[in-house]
């Protein structure tokens, strides 16, 4: 790894924003992220290696702060998210019984073996990407609340059961090493909980902010690799760690400033980095040699979107309905865990990236229709 390589990668890691400048056409940032990746890859100019060491490590610590941010940007706090609890569950649970019968299609139509994995998949929804629009299209009411935690809960628990659906021979240790690192969460969440009632939290945040010390960084990213590093020892992957880790922090309340500063550390550099590796790694050769993997990324985004509007017999408004199968973080993990582990086949990766991308133009085209359904309240004079 040479400083040009790294500036390559981090020029390539603007093309994200470049493509989503442009409002008209809905697209996340990552998406122009994994396609300079790919450009720059073995698929194309073959300028970044994905096995590379140093890159690869880079990368593996944008992927903790990608699952850290996600998991920050749930609203465990919210009062109303409580409220709105019971049928947001009961939505997520409808959700899961039809992805199975689904999922079990799935597989056997393309014969893969890994029906377990897409039940998570099209169980899935990803909080880090619904909660942006929601903010930025300004949708409130009640059906907006319910959706909160029917997306939070699929969020979180689709993360904890990825490893373990993953690779279902080694369930039982991975369940076992989850439950370590859950458990490591829950010490962190309690010791955060018990310094902010006693103060200490407060007197950290005023006096690093007036003398400069960006302490309250350091000590997150100090836990936040070091429950990364029990998620490796115990053989469990570490979007587990930063995503409770992440929880741990949303429940507690995080400051501004700490926000804004692991916003510019995750978005500005590591999580760049991450995608543009993920993207260079996607071997797309084998969608080329091998049609059929095209049609699984199809079926699964298709399958993806149709589980998600199921609720709608529940009530769920139509447009809402569709945002919720917006999927991101879940199948960028599992293509980033069969890509190191090499648990699925030559380009299956690359076709549940597919699958998601689907979702995620179809959470584009209903963004404007929610946002006109709901809008703001008027304010009061």
């Amino acid at each position: 790894m040479s400083f040009a390589l790294l500036a390559l990668i981090c020029a390539a890691g603007i093309i994200g924003p470049l493509l989503a400048f442009p409002r008209r056409w809905g697209l996340p940032v990552v998406v122009g992220e994994l396609l300079a990746g790919v450009a720059l890859g073995p698929m194309a100019l073959d300028r970044l290696d994905a096995a590379e060491p140093t890159f690869a490590l880079l990368a593996t610590i944008g992927f903790a702060l990608v699952m850290f941010v996600a998991g920050s940007h749930v609203p465990v706090g919210d009062p109303r998210l409580r409220q709105a609890l019971p049928v947001g569950l009961l939505r997520a649970v409808t959700v899961v019984a039809a992805s199975v019968p689904m999922a079990l299609l799935i597989a056997h139509l393309f014969d893969t073996g890994h029906a377990i994995l897409y039940a998570v998949l099209l169980s899935s929804s990803s909080a880090a990407l619904l909660l942006p629009i929601i903010t930025a299209s300004r949708l409130e009411g009640t059906p907006v609340l319910q959706l909160l935690p029917q997306v939070a809960l699929a969020d979180a628990a689709c993360i904890v059961a990825l490893p373990l659906a993953i690779d279902p021979a080694r369930a039982g240790t991975a369940a076992l090493g989850a439950l370590a690192v859950v458990a490591c969460a829950v010490v962190v969440y309690a010791t955060l909980r018990a310094a902010g009632r006693r103060g200490w939290l407060k007197t950290v945040h005023h006096r690093s902010e007036r003398r400069k010390f960006a302490l309250e960084l350091r000590i997150n990213l100090a836990v936040l690799f070091g429950l990364a590093a029990i998620a490796q020892t115990t053989g469990v992957s570490i979007m587990l760690a930063g995503f409770g880790f992440g929880l741990a922090v949303a429940a507690v309340g995080q400051p501004r400033r700490l926000a804004r500063q692991l916003f510019g550390v995750a978005e500005g550099f590591f999580g760049p980095v991450f995608f543009v590796w993920l993207g260079s790694s996607l071997d797309l050769h084998a969608l080329a040699d091998r049609p059929a993997l095209i049609g699984l990324g199809a079926a699964l985004g298709v399958a993806a979107v149709l589980t998600h509007l199921l609720p709608r017999l529940l009530g769920q408004p139509f447009s809402l309905a569709s945002l919720s199968g917006a999927q991101l973080g879940v199948p960028v993990a599992a293509a980033a865990l069969g890509t190191q582990s090499h648990l699925l086949a030559a380009g299956e990766p690359a076709a549940l990236i597919l699958g998601a991308l689907i979702t995620i133009a179809v959470a584009a085209v209903a963004a404007p229709h929610a946002a006109k359904a709901f809008p703001p309240a008027p304010r009061q004079p």
